[in-house]
C-alpha cells in the first residue's frame, strides 16, 4: 500500500545523513564526554562541535546551550526554575491559552503552589496580542511564556513584540520554539527573548534529544543535581548519540531553511487550495497569511463529521495525518487551541491537521486529495442517514 505521512508537526523521520553521523557514537566512538582519555575527549569534542551547531541555527554563543531530553523537558525547567528562584519578588505567571500542554500543566501545577497564572486570550487566528500582556502584567510578574508558532493551527506569534513588552518591565520572557525550529528563521538575539525550548525529532533529528536557550547572564537554577554536565546546569551521563544526532540535523536545517520554507508553503497551499475549492462545507483555522503561519500547516475543518473517523478512513489509504497535537491525540476532550480561537465543539471534533515536510511531494498531495474527496463523501452520507433516522 502507498504510504503518505502528513504529520510532521508530530515528528519527523530522521535524515540519512543524520543517522551515519550518529551511528559510530554507539560504536567505536562510544566514549563517555567526562573521560580524560583519549575516546572521552573525542567525545567531548563532539558535545561541543553540536552544541555550536545548534547555537549557530538560532544566533546564540554555543554556551547559551544547554542539551536536555525533550522540548517538553526545557518547558518544565523554565517555569519551575524560575518560579522557584523568584518566589520572594512575585508569584505571577503569564503564559497564553494555545500554548503545549507542557506549559500549560505545568502552570496548573504552580497554581497548586500558590502561583497566580494568567492564561492571555488570544485574537481570532490565534495571535497572543502585545497590548493584551501589557495589560496583564502587575508588579508581581516574574515570567512570561509564550510559545513561537502553535502546533495545531500553526500560527507564528509577534515574539519581538512580546519579548519586548517584558524587557520594558523587567520581567523574564520564554518561548516555546519546538515547532518554530526549522521552520522559521531564528535570531535570539535580534528576538530579545531569555529562554527558548527546542526538540530534536521536530526537525529530522532523534527523538529523546532538546535544548535549551538560556541567554548569557541570566541565572537560572540546576534542573539535575550531581555532575558538571552541561556546565553544570543538567548532571547525567549525555546522550552522546542522540546529542550528535541534534547538531547535525540543526547543521542541515540551517543549510536548507530556505529551500525547505518555500517547498514546504508551495505544497501546503497548493493542498487548501485543492481542499477549499473541491470539498464542501470546509474551513481553515489560523491565520489567513499564509506567510504569518508554519511553512506545513493547514490546519482543516469538515463540517457534519468527526475528524477521527477521516482519520482512520485516511489511514486504510496509506494517509498518516491528526486531529490536533500528536501529545494530546488519546484524549477525547476538544481541541483547547480550537476552542480559543472561537471555534465551536462539534466543528472541532471535524478538524483534521495536515503537515507537510521536506520529503512530500505534489504528487502526494494529490492523492491525498482524491482519497480524502471520497472519505468525506462516504462520511457525510453515513452522517445523512444516521440523521435522519434520528441517531
Amino acid at each position: 500500500m502507498r504510504q503518505v505521512y502528513l504529520d510532521y508537526s508530530a515528528t519527523t523521520p530522521v535524515k540519512e545523513e543524520v543517522l551515519k553521523e550518529m551511528i559510530p557514537y554507539y560504536t567505536e566512538k562510544f566514549g563517555n564526554p567526562s573521560s580524560l582519555y583519549t575516546i572521552g575527549l573525542e567525545a567531548k569534542d563532539a558535545v561541543d562541535k553540536a552544541r555550536a551547531q545548534v547555537a549557530h541555527l538560532i544566533g546564540a554563543d554555543p554556551k547559551e546551550v544547554y542539551f536536555t531530553a525533550g522540548g517538553s523537558e526545557s518547558d518544565n525547567w523554565v517555569l519551575l526554575s524560575v518560579a522557584n528562584a523568584l518566589k520572594e519578588k512575585g508569584n505571577h505567571i503569564i503564559t497564553s491559552r494555545i500554548e503545549h500542554h507542557a506549559i500549560l500543566h505545568t502552570c496548573q501545577a504552580l497554581e497548586k503552589l500558590g502561583f497566580d497564572i494568567t492564561y492571555l486570550d488570544v485574537e481570532k487566528d490565534g495571535t497572543v496580542n502585545p497590548e493584551a500582556l501589557e495589560a496583564a502584567i502587575t508588579d508581581k510578574t516574574i515570567l512570561v511564556s509564550v510559545m513561537f508558532v502553535n502546533n495545531e493551527i500553526g500560527t507564528i506569534e509577534p515574539i519581538k513584540e512580546l519579548a519586548a513588552v517584558a524587557k520594558k518591565h523587567n520581567i523574564l520572557f520564554h518561548t516555546d520554539a519546538v515547532q518554530a525550529l526549522g521552520n522559521v528563521k531564528i535570531d535570539v538575539k535580534d528576538l530579545g527573548v531569555d529562554f527558548m525550548s527546542m526538540s530534536s525529532h521536530k526537525i529530522y533529528g532523534p527523538k529523546g534529544e532538546g535544548a535549551l536557550y538560556i541567554r548569557k547572564g541570566v541565572r537560572i537554577p540546576s534542573l539535575i543535581n550531581g555532575g558538571a554536565q552541561e556546565m553544570g546546569k543538567r548532571a547525567g551521563t549525555e546522550n552522546l548519540p542522540g546529542i550528535v544526532g541534534f547538531g547535525k540535523a540543526a547543521e542541515l536545517a540551517e543549510t536548507n531553511i530556505d529551500n525547505h520554507i518555500s517547498h514546504c508553503r508551495e505544497l501546503r497551499n497548493y493542498l487548501i487550495e485543492r481542499v477549499t475549492k473541491e470539498i464542501p462545507d470546509v474551513f481553515v483555522n489560523g491565520p489567513l497569511d499564509q506567510e504569518r503561519r508554519h511553512p506545513g500547516n493547514a490546519n482543516i475543518t469538515f463540517e457534519y463529521i468527526e475528524g477521527e473517523s477521516i482519520l482512520l478512513l485516511l489511514d486504510s489509504f496509506g494517509i498518516a495525518v491528526s486531529t490536533g497535537s500528536a501529545c494530546s491525540s488519546k484524549s477525547l476532550e476538544p481541541s483547547h487551541v480550537l476552542a480559543s480561537i472561537g471555534v465551536p465543539d462539534e466543528k472541532i471534533h471535524g478538524t483534521i491537521r495536515f503537515t507537510v515536510g521536506d520529503f512530500t511531494t505534489k504528487d502526494d498531495i494529490d492523492y491525498v486529495i482524491d482519497c480524502l474527496k471520497k472519505v468525506v463523501e462516504r462520511l457525510r452520507e453515513i452522517s445523512s442517514v444516521n440523521s435522519k433516522k434520528g441517531w
